[in-house]
């Protein structure tokens, strides 16, 4: 090691610091854990760094994390500028050519190819991944969600751009249990399309493997607020439940299960006519598309004739997801469901399931109405974007996964919560 002779004295003692901390904490982790140096040593690589060719490194993701206003803002007016939107866009091309290598294409991208602890090992999860578009977005949030023992289905729509298809295809090609779905469809937004795509997922997942324990759902626009053992340790608390929105509807609401609708140039339009009663006189329940439930409630939604007549009726309502899984919930028998009195409703809130921001619920520090703090990215159909402001109360929430996120808009909020997650599942580790 060279040294300038001025002032090399004091960089040496400097150095030397450094390396003792570096090897003070080898040496803690062997007291905490029994491994040893080199084993310590043989996971630094998985460590997401400032060297790692990033444009978003420039800003300070331990400040942003802790809230601090200067840093935010200096976040938020560099995405907003034009050189950074442009050097932060990844063509699909590239992941075309990146995944004809797959060793090298893992090992760059830094994916975790092993598990990191036993309890994880032996409680595999299935997740469904609802796509169309931004593949950058879609490889990140696999990564951030990737582990050898759980099994994923991706679903691409089937009007995404043929490279959007090919690029995805060809990163899920990479994983041994990562795979297309067998059957695509057309989404349509708040069409009965975006529930047959889970659905698809759900019935490949069930047939392809039967060691998962719990099934997640995700879209393109989603992103863990927890690590893998975390989200385990959270499952397992439920102890069989699951967790998920389902409560009362309101009045505004009916309205889209009372009447028939049908796609229309591309929209869902009622066509006037009133529907039938509900099958078996369910009790209809409201709640959202993003659900956290176990082997058995995707069984039932298979296989249980009362929730075959109900899907059915549902396939000419207006947004069914944000109706079917809840009402599901409920029903006696499917396991991990709860009674249907309204004494067991479950809020969004105070579901495990995702962390969304609704514009009208949210209101200033203090304010005893808002549900939650104001967005501090911006807002698509009532739902906040969120931006790196948003993350300090994030990650206080107990929820597992939070929606929505734009890599175009705000790619600073998903890479300091990227370097976030991976820091706390590499200290778990010891």
């Amino acid at each position: 090691m060279w040294f300038p002779k001025r002032g090399w004295r004091l960089q040496l003692l400097q150095f030397i610091a450094v390396l003792g901390s570096l090897w003070m904490f080898i040496l803690l982790s062997q007291l905490k854990t029994g491994r040893s140096a080199a084993y310590i040593l043989k996971y630094q690589w998985l460590v997401y760094t400032d060297e790692d060719e990033s444009p978003e490194k420039v800003c300070n993701c331990s400040a942003i994390l802790q809230g601090e206003k200067d840093e935010i803002q200096q976040a938020k007016l560099l995405t907003i500028t034009k050189d950074f939107q442009k050097s932060t866009q990844i063509p699909d091309e590239y992941y075309i050519n990146a995944t004809k290598d797959c060793s090298e294409f893992k090992m760059r991208r830094k994916y975790i190819t092993f598990p990191l602890s036993k309890e994880e090992e032996d409680f595999p999860l299935a997740y469904s991944m609802v796509v169309h578009h931004k593949v950058h977005s879609f490889e990140r949030l696999l990564r951030a969600i990737y582990a050898p023992q759980n099994i994923y289905c991706v679903h691409v729509d089937k009007k995404a751009p043929a490279s959007v298809f090919i690029a995805i295809n060809a990163i899920t090609s990479c994983f041994p249990n990562v795979f297309m779905v067998s059957k695509t469809v057309d989404v349509v937004y708040a069409g009965w399309t975006r529930v047959q795509a889970d659905l698809n997922c759900m019935a490949d997942l069930y047939n392809t493997s039967t060691t998962w324990k719990y099934f997640i759902n995700l879209c393109g626009q989603d992103f863990p607020l927890k690590t893998n053992l975390e989200i385990v340790q959270a499952l397992r608390s439920l102890k069989g439940g699951n967790s998920l929105e389902s409560e009362e509807m309101s009045q505004g609401k009916k309205k889209r299960v009372m009447n028939v609708y049908q796609v229309v140039d591309g929209k869902m339009q009622p066509i006037g006519k009133t529907k039938d009663p509900t099958p078996f006189n369910l009790p209809i329940l409201s709640g959202n598309a993003y659900i956290v439930v176990n082997r058995g409630y995707i069984r039932s939604v298979l296989e249980d004739k009362r929730i075959q007549a109900l899907i059915e009726w549902a396939k000419d309502t207006y947004s069914p997801d944000e109706f079917l899984w809840a009402t599901i919930q409920r029903m006696p028998g499917v396991p991990g469901s709860t009674w249907p009195n309204s004494k067991f409703d479950m809020t969004d809130m105070n579901a495990i399931a995702r962390m969304v921001k609704w514009q009208w619920h949210e209101g200033s520090e203090g304010s005893l109405q808002a549900v939650y703090p104001e967005c501090k990215g911006h807002h698509v159909r009532s739902i906040c974007v969120y931006g790196a402001g948003d993350l300090q109360w994030l990650t206080e929430q107990h929820h597992l996964f939070a929606n929505k996120f734009d890599a175009d808009r705000d790619l600073i909020a998903i890479y300091c919560l990227e370097k976030y997650l991976r820091y706390k599942a590499l200290t778990e580790l010891v």
